[in-house]
């Protein structure tokens, strides 16, 4: 009986490794295209009648041999503002600025080969003025939100792809030392540091020398929330990007309704950066220590990210449309920071209910004071805009 018991559970062992194995295959030799979008530096300008709003775009292949076909591509600018933005208008228009054509003049997209290990470009230009005549009002504006939406041809398929560049209309005059309004914490003191809406465009240390480089002093520990660093590294994606598995759509329905993984798109994202395998050993692993009393392995079995993804609904707009991702490489992050602004610098995820959890921090950071300084939750959850805070003994 005992040998009939092991032969089982080998067969049973290797099953599930073959499974596994198959599962991560089909994963790994799903149809993707390499092609990549990167946003290039925008500028605002003031216009006679409004702003005009420019930059470039790259798309880019990095395979050595596929060639890749974008015959379509389309703008769709949204305006995030302080009131009634309904007597704005907005018009885009593309131009390609391909290595080996010239650009049509007028501004037709025509179907584009972007061969392995080239690339090509496009010019961008929003326009925003007022209607009947009247002269746009520059306070209303906040933010554009300009998604681009683009299509890849190739041995693959075709697949549609969803991309969007945060682009700031205007920037809050950074905070001075006289000015700060430090609260009282346990043994320390709190400062939020307000920023505007950060994005992919945005350099992490230009952020942070901006805001808070008047303001700190030796000894302080500066933090940045962990959704804000992910944004400006360009780690949200649209869930159209997405195509969910059935593993995802299967396993998606045991988490929590309120888990980030409970959408089959949310825990795609983390199926796509972990792969399929680790996700269902995870899981699988998980459970059968959970019947045993023992709770929370798949967090700790399946990596970081599961516990870092935020689903749609999860961020301040208009990210709260898209799929955020943790951070990447968050501790070689804080060191570098630390090194250029000569004080402690952490990653942390806090919420309301007195959560904090330091994602990662520089060397001889005291984590025990950010665990006392940020239980209170300083930055917020809602749209605070305070993705920096300031943390000085006392």
């Amino acid at each position: 009986m005992a040998l009939f018991a092991l032969k089982l559970l080998l067969v049973l062992a290797l099953l599930l490794g073959l499974t596994l194995i198959w599962l991560e295959l089909r994963h790994r030799l799903r149809p993707a295209s390499p092609l990549r979008l990167q946003a290039g530096p925008f500028e605002v300008e003031a216009g006679g009648a409004g702003l005009e709003v420019s930059g470039t775009i790259t798309l880019s292949n990095p395979h050595q041999r596929m060639e890749v076909m974008v015959p379509e591509i389309e703008l769709r600018p949204t305006l995030l503002g302080r009131g009634d933005l309904g007597g704005i208008t907005v018009s885009s228009r593309i131009e390609a600025l391909h290595p080996d054509e010239d650009s049509r003049p007028d501004g037709y997209w025509a179907a584009y080969i972007v061969k392995g290990n080239k690339s090509t470009q496009a010019r961008i230009r929003i326009s925003l003025g007022g209607t009947g005549g009247q002269a746009l009002d520059p306070a209303l504006l906040d933010t554009l939100w300009l998604e681009i939406l683009w299509i890849n041809y190739g041995p693959f398929g075709r697949l549609q792809r969803r991309d969007a560049i945060l682009i700031p209309l205007q920037q809050p005059v950074p905070l001075t030392a006289e000015a700060a309004r430090w609260r009282q914490g346990d043994r320390c003191l709190v400062l939020p540091v307000g920023t505007h809406l950060l994005g992919v465009l945005d350099d992490p240390e230009a952020v942070l020398r901006r805001y808070a480089g008047g303001l700190i002093q030796p000894g302080d520990v500066l933090t940045i929330g962990e959704t804000p660093l992910a944004v400006m590294q360009g780690r949200y994606q649209h869930p159209a990007n997405l195509a969910p598995s059935m593993l995802a759509r299967l396993l998606c329905r045991v988490f929590h309704p309120t888990s980030s993984l409970a959408t089959a798109c949310g825990l795609q994202s983390l199926i796509d950066v972990v792969g399929p395998a680790q996700v269902l050993g995870a899981w699988i692993v998980g459970l059968g220590l959970k019947l045993v009393g023992s709770k929370g392995w798949f967090y700790r079995l399946a990596g970081d990210q599961a516990r870092l993804i935020d689903d749609i609904t999860g961020t301040t707009p208009p990210y709260d449309q898209t799929i955020v991702l943790g951070p990447q490489q968050p501790a070689a992050f804080c060191a570098a920071m630390a090194r250029c602004l000569g004080v402690a610098v952490a990653v942390v995820d806090v919420n309301d209910l007195g959560r904090v959890k330091v994602l990662a921090s520089s060397p001889n950071c005291d984590e025990a004071l950010l665990e006392r300084a940020l239980r209170p939750n300083p930055a917020g959850n809602a749209n605070e805009r305070t993705p920096l805070v300031l943390v000085r003994p006392s």
